[in-house]
């Protein structure tokens, strides 16, 4: 059994790769013949292709009750996205961050994590700010109104994306496109490598980690994050080294909302989720994290080497606290 988890483990790593190439460049194509800008494509149907391991995972989750996974899985993506999947592209090559990203898509992805924050009974969450609780007591719950009204939130966004990007076509002369019939092929296929990569590495690391003894909650945000959030990783470092910059940032800040206004508003509306205090620390980090990201990008229009290895230090740290609390 242990073989076959690691055997597993190595074939989703690989569908991971070959799929998030594939899917880059139907995208990438996709958005020429349509005259869409890249920046546009990655904060819609890369985004959303990329998050649908996070989307079964947490629907599953609400499905079956088990809400720390449901909570932790998504949280812990978006603290994986930002810290390193951006911090990773950024050592590897300076990453440009667009104006659109940092006047709209980032204030929405800190303003998303902080309205989930404000939803939580007030009372008890100045108590256990004050480290008054037990990790494992619940702090209040996601209900499934703040479900409806995020999933709302999140349809307005999509209609405005896609409106801005009919009124805003890419002019390109010079691009030499694929045909329409070859870009949704690859899409297709690189869409399907990642999904059963990402369920694949996710599960053999689940199974490893139990052997380990882990609780639901860390396993929910470190390895069930970290696995659901590779093709992320995985599309964003190919996109960066193939110069699609605007679809390597898009896809991290996207896949963050989608993450939060589209995946949480599912398994929210399927089942309310309870919040425990380890959560509500975890929402405070990613609000934190974003924070920094986020003036990070304002100082220099750009994510650069050092502030790449900072972010990836902090990641560490952040996982650091979650084993030791």
């Amino acid at each position: 059994m242990l073989l076959f988890n690691v055997l597993l483990l190595v074939i989703g790593f690989a569908a991971l790769i070959k799929g998030a190439d594939w899917f880059v460049e139907g995208s990438s194509s996709l958005a020429k013949n349509f005259k869409v800008p890249g920046l546009i494509i990655g904060l819609t149907i890369v985004a959303l292709g990329t998050s649908a391991p996070e989307l079964a995972v947490s629907t599953f989750a609400a499905l079956w009750g088990s809400n720390e996974i449901a909570l932790s899985n998504v949280v812990g993506s978006n603290i994986f996205n930002l810290l390193c999947v951006l911090g990773i592209c950024a050592v590897i090559h300076p990453v440009p961050v667009e104006s659109e990203i940092i006047k709209r898509d980032f204030p929405l992805s800190i303003a998303a994590a902080a309205f989930l924050l404000l939803t939580l009974n007030p009372k008890a969450l100045a108590s256990y700010m004050l480290l008054q609780g037990n990790m494992g007591d619940i702090a209040g719950n996601i209900s499934r109104l703040t479900g409806v009204i995020i999933l709302i939130a999140f349809l307005f966004y999509m209609v405005f994306l896609i409106r801005h990007a009919r009124k805003n076509p890419q002019e390109d002369e010079t691009a030499v496109c694929m045909p329409l019939w070859k870009c949704f092929i690859l899409i297709a296929i690189g869409l399907l490598l990642i999904i059963g990569g990402g369920q694949g590495v996710v599960y053999s690391a689940k199974e490893l980690a139990r052997t380990a003894g882990m609780s639901e909650t860390l396993i929910g945000l470190t390895i069930v994050a970290v696995g659901t959030s590779l093709p992320e990783l995985v599309t964003s470092v190919v996109a960066a080294r193939k110069g699609e910059t605007g679809l390597a940032v898009g896809n991290v800040i996207g896949s963050n909302i989608f993450n939060i206004l589209f995946i949480l508003g599912v398994s929210t509306v399927i089942h309310p989720i309870g919040v425990n205090v380890a959560s509500v620390y975890d929402l405070m980090i990613l609000i934190a994290v974003s924070i920094i990201t986020y003036l990070f990008a304002i100082g220099k229009k750009a994510v650069k080497r050092p502030e790449g290895i900072f972010m990836l230090g902090l990641y560490i740290a952040s996982v650091a606290f979650a084993i030791l609390r």
